[in-house]
């Protein structure tokens, strides 16, 4: 095993520790018959998925202009106020398919990942808002023009004399405030939490946007089919979130009984929580994987933020790492032995089934070491393991020990990048002199999101193929 050192180092200060359960050592890897394997992606329910997604967005927009006709066009304001029916169709089944894709069906995340599925649903969202916000300004306009009336007193009218138009229009005000926050100048400057609570209210306005549609929309009304494929969608899209959401995590968490047994300072400001439970040896997680994290502490219990393993689970025991950055990361650190944890998960395709070549690299700095320990654990064991960490010091290191026990157990090859950022850096050189034959090496990369982009674009300068380097966000 080679040790690569470079910069200025410090000694390893010593770390405090709060312990209240005896736990196992996690030195040594564990033996992948203690638990259940994770579940290997299926490509081809996501590509059928995507297949249906398509053919119900034709459905839509067929269904959308079979009630339109010459007559209806020509009178006055019927331009618009078809515009306004299209766009209502189309961008309602839009929002149905954000919903979905941030619904966590096992199927399509196990294949395709959250953080792609998020990257998708943020590019869905602002046709989605776009058209939903057309169908607004149209219907207004063009009821306006066949009543001959101005704008405002048709908007009062909608709400005063129209069934549940009020209740839609309070649903649309949710959903531009979910669109707002979602903006990237708006997320930067938002707790994660906030943005979260806010994000719910969507769910809100979905509903309350519905009954409208319905009882109102002229290409419901005697056209019975239409409502019934209308129905069945909203009422399918909302009946997988409470199960998926809420359903399968609540009784798998009553299977698990998870409860805090030990916190665990690692290096500065860096806690791993030992969380015991029972029935662990049935739950499938690969090394890598997170699961979202609710602690039932007077603080935390509200909300859930996702952190991956730093181990495979040594049953009854699972092991989180936590960097104290936010308000509940932090707070992590003063939970007491014997609090109750909910998981969902496990989730994300950042694990060895990714990888297709014999040679594996695999690069972290910061916490996001915590996933790459995990995942030594779980690569074949025919896979040749070369390491690389990069740190401004030793000791902010995390899992050092671990780390380097494991990699030497087999017989790869380990590699520390310390020294301060401005002075030594894992630029595309040094990346190229530590991975011998980088070309033909399977890459998984985990840290901050600079450090991140910055060794995809060395590799991909290094002629490494985008197919083998993988990596994975929890941005929100």
């Amino acid at each position: 095993m080679d040790t690569v050192t470079r910069g200025q180092t410090a000694v390893a200060t010593s770390r405090s520790k709060r312990k209240s359960a005896v736990t196992p050592s996690w030195h040594q890897s564990v033996s992948k018959r203690a638990h259940q394997s994770g579940r290997a992606p299926q490509p081809r329910v996501a590509q059928a998925l995507a297949l249906l997604c398509g053919a119900g967005f034709g459905t839509v927009i067929a269904l959308a202009l079979s009630v339109e006709g010459r007559a209806a066009l020509a009178s006055p304001g019927g331009w618009a106020q078809a515009i306004g029916r299209v766009s209502a169709f189309t961008g309602s089944y839009l929002l149905l398919v954000m919903v979905v894709l941030i619904a966590r069906l096992p199927w399509l995340e196990r294949t395709v990942g959250q953080d792609k599925l998020v990257r998708w649903h943020r590019k869905v969202a602002p046709y989605a808002v776009s058209l939903i916000s057309l169908h607004v300004l149209s219907v207004i306009l063009g009821y306006s023009q066949m009543l001959k009336t101005n704008v405002f007193h048709m908007l009062w009218s909608f709400w005063v004399n129209y069934p549940d138009m009020l209740a839609a229009s309070v649903g649309y005000v949710l959903l531009l405030m979910a669109a707002f926050t979602s903006i990237r100048i708006a997320r930067a400057k938002m707790k994660y939490e906030t943005w979260w609570v806010v994000h719910l209210y969507t769910y809100l306005g979905l509903g309350l946007a519905f009954m409208h549609q319905i009882r109102t929309g002229v290409m419901f009304i005697g056209h019975e089919h239409t409502i019934q494929f209308w129905t069945t969608l909203w009422v399918g899209a909302g009946a997988s979130i409470l199960l998926l959401r809420v359903g399968v995590p609540l009784v798998r968490n009553q299977q698990y009984q998870l409860r805090v047994a030990s916190v665990t300072e690692e290096v500065p400001n860096v806690y791993s929580l030992t969380v015991s439970g029972k029935n662990i040896k049935k739950m499938a997680v690969s090394g890598g994987q997170f699961f979202q994290w609710r602690f039932m502490s007077r603080d935390l219990w509200w909300h859930s933020h996702p952190y991956s393993l730093s181990a495979l689970p040594r049953p009854p025991f699972l092991r989180v790492t936590v960097k104290g950055l936010g308000d509940q990361s932090s707070a992590v650190a003063k939970l007491r032995p014997g609090t109750r944890v909910f998981v969902e998960g496990p989730y994300g395709v950042f694990t060895h089934h990714a990888a297709e070549m014999k040679d594996v690299t695999l690069i972290a700095a910061g916490v996001g070491i915590t996933p790459i320990r995990a995942m030594l654990e779980d690569l074949p064991s025919s896979v040749n393991i070369n390491v690389l960490i990069r740190a401004t010091r030793a000791e902010d290191i995390v899992h050092a020990d671990e780390m380097k026990s494991l990699v030497a157990s087999r017989n790869g090859r380990y590699h520390e990048i310390v020294g301060p950022r401005d002075e030594v850096n894992l630029d595309d050189a040094t990346l190229e002199d530590l991975v011998p034959n980088i070309r033909h090496n399977d890459m998984f990369v985990c840290g901050p999101a600079g450090f991140t982009d910055a060794i995809v674009a060395s590799a991909r300068r290094l002629g490494v193929p985008h197919e083998h380097v993988h990596h994975e966000s929890f941005t929100f």
